[in-house]
């Protein structure tokens, strides 16, 4: 681990010469020093001047014309610069805080500059490179965050249980930073953040998810989340969850660990690319487990209908936590409704007319349903996982095949309830819903093509059933 070198930039050197003038100390602070010290790609620049920090930028910007407009948000006397080769800087007055039991939002006044890196979250992030022109790029480090950086160690600069208690969300990011980091946390921090979890509660909703959605995110997202259950803030932000956890045996019938069989599906979807939703709906493809768990003595433990019922959760676990709405979550209700239906295709003889309801259903998250259910093969028995594994070759093989035959991926069935209505001179009811679904089992089932002629000529022979044609 190298000590961080500050890239000789020109609007680095442009700030350092607006703090001589002004006489305000200037520092780079935070995530940009502690990423130049990773070798991480980092976008984020803070700048922390002893003094006035709108009155610094707007003088950098002075002398960088062409650079952009200083932006200015007086109420939180910061201010932002945008710049071509260092991307948006923004600048702050040092400041020291005090909390109130209430609330994690601090009073604030002007501080010192080992008051404001005292303020930090965690050592690591309380790193400082100087901007002043007798001593630009000296590295500050009150606390020994390079220490621990080298150790890869999460630590907070003062006592754990004063950091979480004045803001609870710096537990959440704590385990994000282990778990975008891989780090360890400090033993004394990790029993602070578990002392502390019921504070949480005085967070957003809004917060907690935007950190969580990072430890989704994270390459081993399963350390993240084997973090928040051993601390207990998973019990507290997402209890749902937690129920998946523990095995459950009666004779010689065990369940596996839904828990941690979801981390590992989880860890799988990672691995393979896949993105942030996605990864939810590893997240939740089982997650109704644990409410439609039975046990029957001659058969064992079963979970009949759980991802229908855990797909009717899925719009509520998303308001609760503040995920959208949208087409997001859809298309997770989608994954986790269809998780199943490949594996079931992959254990008996695969017909065209199985395979086009996949594709029928799936539209154009059919790869993305393939990739989740590939990572759901979790068993510890190579063979068996091997030859799972095979089947699913042979069940893509045949989505190839009928996808380019039939183009059934988000197709539209040529036959609508308008032309229903029109050919059998009806008014909207059940019976337009009948036929256009009988129409549409017939191209499932391959019986014809979804072309125009050939779907009416259908349509009409099934009118003449029902006495609709004279």
């Amino acid at each position: 681990m190298n000590t961080p070198e500050l890239p000789d930039l020109p609007v680095f050197r442009a700030i350092a010469e607006a703090a001589g003038e002004l006489g305000q100390p200037a520092y780079i602070v935070g995530g940009y020093v502690r990423d130049l010290a990773l070798n991480r790609p980092s976008k984020d620049i803070d700048v922390v001047t002893v003094g006035d920090g709108i009155r610094l930028a707007q003088a950098v910007g002075a002398k960088l014309p062409g650079r952009g407009k200083v932006t200015v948000f007086k109420t939180f006397g910061t201010a932002m610069l945008p710049t071509r080769e260092a991307g948006e800087i923004e600048f702050v007055g040092a400041r020291k805080e005090s909390y109130r039991a209430d609330s994690r939002k601090p009073d604030v006044e002007p501080g010192t500059l080992a008051e404001d890196l005292a303020r930090r979250d965690f050592t690591i992030n309380a790193l400082a490179l100087s901007l002043n022109p007798e001593n630009f790029g000296e590295l500050i480090d009150q606390f020994e965050g390079m220490k621990d950086l080298k150790s890869l160690t999460i630590r907070t600069p003062l006592g754990p249980d004063i950091t979480f208690s004045d803001d609870p969300l710096r537990m959440m990011r704590a385990v994000r930073f282990a778990s975008q980091l891989g780090f360890d946390i400090e033993p004394d921090t990790f029993d602070a953040i578990a002392r502390n979890k019921e504070r949480i509660a005085i967070v957003s909703q809004e917060r907690i998810t935007v950190e969580l959605n990072k430890i989704v995110e994270s390459p081993l997202p399963s350390y993240g989340f084997k973090l928040l259950f051993q601390t207990g803030l998973l019990h507290l932000i997402f209890p749902k969850m937690v129920l998946l956890y523990g095995v459950e045996k009666v004779g010689k019938h065990a369940h596996k660990d839904n828990f941690y069989h979801t981390l590992q599906v989880l860890d799988n979807v990672a691995a393979a690319g896949g993105g942030l939703w996605l990864r939810w709906a590893a997240i939740l493809h089982d997650i109704a487990k644990p409410a439609t768990k039975r046990y029957f003595p001659n058969q064992g433990w079963t979970f009949h209908g759980h991802e229908d019922k855990g797909a009717r959760w899925v719009p509520q676990i998303f308001t609760d936590l503040k995920l959208p709405l949208g087409e997001e979550m859809r298309m997770v209700q989608k994954l986790v409704r269809l998780h199943l239906r490949p594996i079931v295709l992959s254990k008996s003889l695969v017909t065209d007319s199985a395979v086009r309801r996949l594709l029928f259903e799936a539209g154009d998250d059919i790869d993305r349903l393939m990739l989740l259910c590939r990572a759901d093969i979790t068993s510890k028995d190579h063979e068996k996982k091997a030859r799972y594994l095979q089947n699913f070759d042979l069940v893509e093989e045949k989505l190839r095949e009928v996808e380019s035959k039939d183009h059934l991926r988000n197709f539209k069935p040529v036959i609508t309830g308008e032309i229903i209505m029109e050919t059998f001179g009806l008014k909207p009811s059940k019976e337009v819903g009948e036929l256009k679904n009988t129409v549409l089992e017939a191209v499932l089932d391959g019986e014809i093509r979804n072309e125009l002629d050939e779907a009416m000529a259908f349509l009409l022979v099934q009118g003449a059933k029902r006495g609709l044609v004279g």
